[in-house]
């Protein structure tokens, strides 16, 4: 009987390669910066109680009516597979007692899961970096958190054609007062609109003004903005964060489309966008959130934070070539297979990339040892009871080939 190999399900991706480089390269990237900027790492679990999405997403969406995995485990409660970090971190913030750190800056990353038509760089399975600050009202930590994402994409190498795309929403009555604006205005032109924006129109209004339906644009043009209804105090909000971007020397366009529909988003909304991806030009968006955590059933608490998809982030950066290899160790004799493992054991501690070769024909290794491109190699031989050792240098330019002779030369005279 012939056994079928299972395969790969649909919207999931096996990455290997310089593509696995590339996505490695983006999570040391973050990792290193996120540090510098001291936000402090989490692991969080990979699915929740439903509610936590459904509250914090909103019930309407489409992320929790069509994209969630959903299911009801042994007991008969209702999991999510998690569709993003950020209502699981301000779940934790209530529940763990990190209210204590406020305000705490919490850095993350991992696989999110969404069942949605799969294009490319979007999968049902993908990953992303993700970056919070809870409990800062103040606009710093809006400032701190774009021009930290800003160093992350610049660090990248991907920096140019992506632009900081930035708007504000406005305090809670900036935002109501839109919204009532919104509604009147998009009211008179029911009859036109997509059908999505009609269903939108009296629940959520804002959305609409990101429709990307042909029918829906030549209305949204025309809609009333968001800078008409700006109290005073949201007016200088937006100021704050516009001047300290401008001070840290980040680059940002005003873009009075950009919306968030859930109520709990208030003032600063951004996205990072470029036309490199296609159709799928945001590698990185987020906002402030300061009624989240009361959605969640805690107190009211600021907040701002952003995410960013790891695979579109690696396919902005390209194929990466695995490190250079600094020195292959070669046992040449079977005698000396034991010494050439010590060998390449000492040169991995000290820091060098290292390969073994002590295996298989001995007349084919050192031919294989050299297919290998390394820096260097030291070839370990004996013969009518003389043992040999060298080293051969091969690519000088290779920073590593010096450490990988130093630690051959000190290794051989502590045999001594």
């Amino acid at each position: 009987m012939t056994i079928q190999t299972p395969q790969a399900i649909r919207g999931t991706q096996d990455i290997f390669g310089p593509d696995a480089e590339a996505f490695g390269f983006v999570v040391e990237t973050f990792e290193r910066v996120r540090r510098l900027y001291r936000f402090r790492r989490v692991e969080m679990p990979v699915f929740e109680k439903t509610a936590v999405f459904s509250r914090s997403l909103g019930e309407t969406t489409d992320v929790v009516s069509k994209e969630m995995y959903s299911f009801d485990d042994r007991g008969g409660e209702s999991l999510t597979l998690r569709p993003e970090f950020t209502a699981g971190l301000a779940r934790a913030y209530l529940t763990d007692g990190w209210q204590q750190y406020a305000p705490v800056k919490l850095a993350t990353h991992g696989p999110v899961f969404r069942y949605e038509r799969p294009q490319k760089g979007r999968y049902r399975q993908f990953h992303q970096i993700d970056a919070e600050v809870i409990g800062a009202a103040e606009p710093q930590a809006d400032v701190e958190l774009l021009v930290m994402a800003d160093q992350i994409i610049k660090e990248l190498g991907i920096a140019d054609g992506v632009t900081l795309q930035l708007n504000t929403l406005g305090d809670a009555a900036s935002r109501e007062a839109w919204r009532h604006a919104l509604i009147g205005y998009f009211r008179d032109h029911t009859a036109s609109l997509s059908e999505d924006s009609q269903d939108r129109l009296e629940r959520n209004p804002l959305r609409i003004l990101d429709s990307k339906d042909p029918r829906d644009k030549p209305f949204t043009a025309d809609a009333p903005r968001i800078d008409d209804f700006l109290t005073a105090e949201a007016q200088d909000f937006f100021a704050k964060v516009t001047a300290g971007l401008d001070a840290a020397g980040v680059e940002w366009t005003r873009s009075p489309a950009l919306v968030r529909g859930l109520d709990y988003y208030r003032h600063t909304a951004f996205e990072f966008v470029t036309d490199r991806l296609g159709a799928q030009g945001t590698v990185l968006g987020g906002g402030r959130y300061d009624g989240l955590i009361e959605a969640l059933g805690g107190p009211h608490t600021p907040a701002v934070g952003w995410a960013a998809g790891i695979e579109r982030l690696a396919m902005l950066v390209g194929d990466r070539a695995e490190p250079v290899l600094d020195v292959v160790v070669v046992a040449e004799s079977a005698d000396r297979e034991i010494e050439a493992q010590a060998l390449v054991a000492r040169l991995r501690r000290a820091g060098a990339i290292a390969e073994l070769v002590a295996s298989g024909s001995l007349r084919k290794r050192f031919d294989r040892a050299k297919k290998l491109n390394p820096a260097s190699i030291v070839s370990l031989d004996q013969r009518d009871g003389n043992k040999t050792q060298n080293f051969r240098p091969l690519r000088p330019e290779v920073a590593g080939m010096e450490l990988a002779g130093k630690v051959f030369a000190a290794f051989y005279a502590d045999m001594q």
